[in-house]
């Protein structure tokens, strides 16, 4: 992938998203990758659930390695709905902004590294007024020793590196890995999903709500800036292209800065095996030259939706945010295989929708794989 713009995206323009079902790690062609279907308005970009759909994720095609990351927003409301603003690696760091739409005063920060469990690691937040009928500027300040969460211009979160070691793991337990940048609006509030996330999201997603515009929720992005920070003093240099993970402990000075490549040659693909399928779908893409698509519009987030089995079904007190990011960057599928789609809230249906799986699969099968770049 290229290396990292610090810049603004406006989202004025809708031709910088791409659906997963076409990205395939090639960072040129949009900065955006998307499931379900993002709708431009206004100069700018509503992201929609419709009944019978998981809502719809952005993600970004570069990867943050530090920085300073903002949204402009305004959230969506009602009971079981979920809006996001987060910051996920393929290792599963994670650095979240979440809005529950029965609560459109609060801001849940919160974080995690590895993708392990502390409840104790959320904090509420206080937005000055209707997050809904309001923009607000939400904002990340990640560096390797410290990480803060503001709400327009005010910080009200700081996280030390040097307070989240655990003596246990002999590590810091601080998100540390590069990570995209995502956006969404997902159903917490399906009557499938774990009691305890139904609860945590304010109760079961009403689909007649005067919520609903159009026939939809929706979330509202005006713009996103990012600021790429300096890779960290014990960063690998090998190049300037690509992260690379060296080692599966996914510490920070476990990642390496190359010139390899990140473009999958198909979705069978992975980070391992990067020309895995490419013939086969070279072959496919010459067959089918000329022949009229056969493929039906859907309504937004319809495909892949599957039936709402949720991935957490085994944990009643589960965050959003973690069976969002189990879904959206498909972990749980095999190193070579491919995961369902966007499937925030659970699926276990089948799905013609295809993530990118640059870095997906067990951490076993990533030690080698490529990552994209976030450089100044």
């Amino acid at each position: 992938m290229p290396v990292c713009k610090s810049t603004t995206y406006d989202f004025s323009k809708s031709d910088n998203v791409e659906s997963n079902t076409k990205y395939l790690g090639d960072a040129s062609k949009a900065d955006w990758s998307s499931s379900g279907e993002p709708a431009p308005y206004e100069d700018s970009l509503l992201l929609t659930m419709s009944q019978g759909t998981v809502g719809t994720l952005l993600a970004s095609t570069h990867y943050v390695w530090y920085g300073k990351v903002g949204a402009r927003m305004k959230t969506s409301a009602g009971a079981g709905v979920v809006t996001a603003f987060i910051l996920l690696s393929d290792t599963k760091d994670e650095i979240d902004f979440e809005f529950v739409g029965t609560d459109l005063l609060t801001a849940q920060s919160n974080f995690y590294s590895l993708g392990i469990t502390n409840y104790d690691n959320g904090k509420n937040l206080t937005i000055s007024s209707d997050s809904m009928a309001n923009y607000h500027d939400y904002e990340i300040d990640w560096t390797p020793d410290q990480l803060t969460w503001s709400i327009d211009g005010k910080v009200l979160r700081t996280l030390k590196k040097s307070d989240t070691y655990n003596e246990t793991s002999s590590r810091y337990s601080y998100p540390q890995s590069p990570a995209r940048v995502q956006l969404s609006l997902w159903p917490a509030g399906l009557p499938s999903n774990p009691k305890g996330t139904i609860e945590w999201a304010g109760g079961e997603i009403a689909w007649d709500s005067p919520y609903m515009t159009n026939g939809y929720y929706y979330s509202q992005f005006d713009s996103v800036t990012i600021d790429c920070y300096d890779a960290p003093s014990d960063a690998q240099v090998k190049g300037s292209k690509s992260y690379k993970l060296t080692n599966k402990d996914a510490s920070e000075s476990d990642f390496a800065i190359t010139d390899d490549p990140t473009v999958l040659g198909s979705f069978l693909a992975t980070g391992l095996e990067m020309d895995e399928g490419k013939e086969e779908a070279a072959a496919a893409s010459a067959s089918s030259s000329g022949k009229a698509s056969k493929t039906a519009n859907t309504v937004p987030g319809m495909t892949g939706a599957g039936n709402g089995v949720d991935n957490h079904a085994g944990d009643t007190t589960a965050s959003a945010s973690q069976a969002q990011q189990s879904a959206a960057t498909g972990s749980g599928s095999g190193s070579g295989s491919a995961a369902s789609g966007f499937v925030q809230g659970g699926s276990s249906g089948a799905s013609n929708m295809q993530p990118e799986t640059v870095l997906s699969g067990s951490l076993f099968a990533v030690v080698i794989a490529i990552i994209g770049l976030c450089i100044l």
